[in-house]
């Protein structure tokens, strides 16, 4: 057995992060250093008196029990138990209790901290060649994830108005600001899906200000507003949306920059009811913008003619097909949030209380980013483009070299580094450019019924029934 006190508590915290978060010889620390991790959860908590579930135990218990394939809180602490006494350490118990409260203890701020500190690393010195005429571009969309029924998750995040009461599931809305070239999640915002204030325009709003000065934000005709197009381009970030239905598309009007390309004035609207008069003060009666309409060819469908509108306004530099390429691209925001849900499988969250349910989504957004972060590290050394790589193939070589985590010294470490990225750069996506497929299943579920009334009741009925 080893001499416990030759493991100290930055020791301790490095070997736990190795083992217990499918990290494999440090390899995460490419990306958000396990110094930055102790550095962080200090700033946050402070000091505490927990002896086995401090915080950087708990932290990376948590994040190891959401990536892991069994994601049960016994299953984290049987692992936590698993390396203890391996390292000589005295056991724990296997109980979850003394867990889960540690983690309701973790601050509020730190898992969003530590996400958006790992989504600011890789995007602080991307590549020229990631990059659209040299400037950073981001994806935003929203989507909803469920969770158990139970009454505080139903008080903060109530199910869908067409489910009876007791036959559906809590739901919440979540928009995601993505990073085009690495796919990483650069922030979140998210509540109820239903109710004041519950849109996703209104969750987007709350985080323009993680877009900088020089960014283009990509997205769909749902975010195409005016007010929030004059709010981003104060900050000085340009947008690329489609043309919403209510706006008049005539080619003929504005000045003309080419086919199919011209730019035109929008008139500011009336104050809408979410905005304060001082900031309604502040918005420019105009905006120039410009209109271009592009074609769509998909094998299989019909041609589609769309029509995108952006404040990229200089047709020499930003040329028409540049920004149709550049707007398709907005798919992979639906690519990236089925990662997120499917690969990841946030799509329904385990935690039956609110607050700890926004603690699993951070989690869930952190793994993914450290996840696509050792992608982009991997492209980056073999000069590739990290969409090219596949992220759940990366996920099993990180499993897959896990139990060589901390063997062989600096040497040695550095060696298996460059085999598992090497190992990832060979993993591609295949190129399936307008891909299609039919909208259903071929395997049949189980011919159950859907439940019509609260489990209760049809127990009940039941029992009448015998």
């Amino acid at each position: 057995m080893r001499d416990p006190s030759r493991w100290g508590p930055a020791a301790q915290f490095r070997e736990l992060v190795r083992s217990m978060l499918v990290n494999p010889v440090g390899l995460f620390d490419l990306v958000l250093s396990v110094d930055h991790l102790r550095e962080a959860v200090a700033a946050e908590v402070g000091k505490t008196l927990d002896r086995l579930f401090t915080p950087v135990v708990t932290l990376v218990t948590f994040l190891g029990q959401v990536s892991s394939e069994d994601r049960s809180c016994r299953a984290a602490v049987a692992r936590l138990l698993a390396w203890r006494v391996a390292r000589g350490l005295a056991p724990c118990s296997l109980a979850t209790g003394g867990y889960c409260r540690a983690r309701s203890r973790l601050p509020k701020s730190l898992l969003p901290r530590l996400t958006r500190d790992c989504a600011d690393r890789l995007r602080r010195d991307l590549p020229p060649a990631w990059l659209f005429h040299g400037r950073r571009v981001d994806i935003a969309d929203g989507t909803t994830v469920s969770m158990p029924d139970t009454p505080g998750n139903q008080a903060a995040y109530p199910q869908h108005t067409n489910q009876r009461p007791g036959c559906g599931f809590p739901l919440a809305r979540i928009v995601v600001l993505l990073c085009l070239a690495t796919g990483t999640a650069i922030d979140a915002a998210f509540g109820p899906s239903k109710g004041k204030a519950s849109g996703e325009t209104t969750l987007l709003r709350g985080l323009h200000g993680r877009l900088g000065w020089g960014d283009i934000l990509l997205a769909d005709r749902l975010f195409c507003t005016y007010m929030d197009i004059a709010l981003l381009a104060d900050r000085g970030v340009d947008v690329l949306l489609r043309n919403p239905n209510n706006r008049a598309i005539d080619f003929r009007t504005g000045t003309r920059l080419g086919r199919d390309d011209h730019q035109i004035t929008w008139s500011r609207p009336a104050r809408p009811d979410w905005m304060d008069p001082e900031t309604y003060a502040t918005i420019p009666e105009t905006l120039a913008i410009r209109q271009v309409r592009t074609q769509l060819k998909q094998r299989g469908f019909r041609t589609r003619t769309i029509v995108v509108v952006t404040t990229l306004l200089d047709a020499t530099t930003y040329r028409r097909d540049e920004l149709a390429g550049l707007y398709r691209l907005r798919w992979h925001a639906e690519l990236d949030l089925r990662s997120i849900k499917q690969t990841m499988r946030m799509d329904v969250l385990r935690c039956k209380a609110p607050e700890r349910v926004d603690q699993e989504i951070w989690a869930h957004l952190l793994v993914y980013n450290l996840v696509r972060g050792v992608m982009a590290e991997a492209a980056r050394r073999h000069g590739i483009a990290p969409r090219g790589l596949s992220l759940q193939a990366t996920r099993q070589i990180l499993a897959g070299f896990r139990e060589a985590g901390g063997e062989g010294g600096t040497d040695g470490e550095e060696t298996a580094i460059d085999a598992i990225l090497e190992a990832i750069a060979r993993q591609r996506v295949g190129n399936r450019p307008d891909r299609y497929e039919p909208r259903a299943r071929k395997r049949r579920p189980k011919p159950y019924p859907p439940l019509q009334q609260p489990r209760d009741q049809a127990k009940k009925l039941l029992e009448y029934a015998a």
